[in-house]
């Protein structure tokens, strides 16, 4: 087994109540106990890397610490021999990046049961495209299908369709034959939308609150990436026996709502997790991204950046400034 490996990491150091990011020279001997030691190659920024980076202790408790709740690369040590030396694997979710050293740093050491073989003929660059949130995409989708949900019901809504999780979905979404409306507060990204398949894009307005208990029911499905109010008023503009997969709370996780939605018109309401879920799920979808669910303009579209743009991207995502996807390349 390697004992010491130097490497290149953008770790965040609590200074004076303050958090500041910067690019550090780290050893492999540091890193946590674990089965697995990979070279990461691609990480991919997500929302919840800017809360951790921020000093959000919900996300992150003990600093110093690098971020990255995605990683991509090649096994450098097994203990269990499963996965493979040599083997291109993908790591997304549980502690990674928040307790556990994340994919901000060239290398991470995990559990061998957090590790999901790259599909074949994908990279790790490809796969980092896509990251945890186009597997939330992917899982909010794949929901939307298993409860029934066909394009022949009728407009299927996508709030935050800007976000990393929105424009997947999006792309998904009209790539499955469904009339998708993107929800977007970002009015300069109307094009960039319907690039995507999306046939209408209308803006947060189309969300205001109401205080109306039920309203003109308008989509058959959604997929909603913001949650707090902008659901609940959501929840109310579903066509009878409809879904809505809700992943995330950009908009606070709090939801005041009435139960006549769900006991008039039968509505439901699907909590999508993209962390703690069996391996074998997480493998499943990205199969499906390496075939037939390949959203190739959401791949072209992706921006790549190196260790030294972390700060800047991050402080993008908390000021609700950054669209599409960010893929960190360890070589830039």
């Amino acid at each position: 087994m390697t004992n010491d490996i130097q490497y290149k990491a953008w770790r965040v150091e609590e200074q004076d109540g303050d958090f500041k990011g910067a690019e550090q020279t780290l050893s492999t001997k540091d890193l946590p106990e674990g089965e697995v030691l990979i070279k990461v190659s691609h990480s991919s920024l997500n929302y919840k890397d800017a809360l951790s980076a921020s000093g959000n202790k919900g996300v992150t408790r003990t600093f110093p610490h690098t971020p990255g709740i995605d990683a991509a690369g090649e096994v450098v040590e097994s203990a269990t021999g499963t996965p493979a030396v040599g083997s291109p694997v993908i790591v997304t979710g549980y502690d990674l990046g928040m307790g556990t050293a994340g994919g901000f740093g060239e290398y991470i050491r995990v559990p061998s049961a957090w590790c999901v073989p790259m599909p074949s003929g994908w990279s790790a660059s490809t796969a980092m495209i896509y990251g945890t949130a186009g597997l939330t995409a992917g899982l909010c989708v794949q929901k939307l299908l298993t409860m029934g949900a066909r394009p022949e019901q009728g407009k299927v809504a996508v709030s935050g369709a800007s976000g990393a999780v929105g424009s997947v979905a999006v792309e998904l979404l009209a790539k499955l034959g469904f009339d998708v409306v993107a929800i977007s507060g970002k009015a300069d990204h109307e094009a960039s939308l319907k690039e995507l398949g999306a046939s209408e894009v209308v803006g947060r307005d189309a969300l205001a609150e109401d205080k109306k208990p039920m309203l003109k029911p308008v989509f058959g499905n959604a997929v909603d990436t913001v949650g707090g109010a902008p659901l609940a008023e959501l929840l109310k503009q579903i066509l009878p026996g409809g879904s809505v997969s809700c992943c995330g709370l950009v908009a606070g996780p709090q939801l005041q709502t009435t139960v006549l939605p769900f006991i008039l018109r039968g509505v439901n309401l699907l909590g999508v997790d993209s962390v703690e879920i069996p391996l074998a799920e997480k493998e499943a979808v990205w199969k499906k991204f390496a075939g037939d669910w390949k959203c190739p303009k959401a791949e072209a579209s992706a921006k790549r950046i190196g260790r030294a743009d972390l700060d800047g991207a991050l402080k993008a995502f908390l000021k609700g400034e950054s669209a599409g996807k960010i893929v960190l390349d360890h070589a830039i």
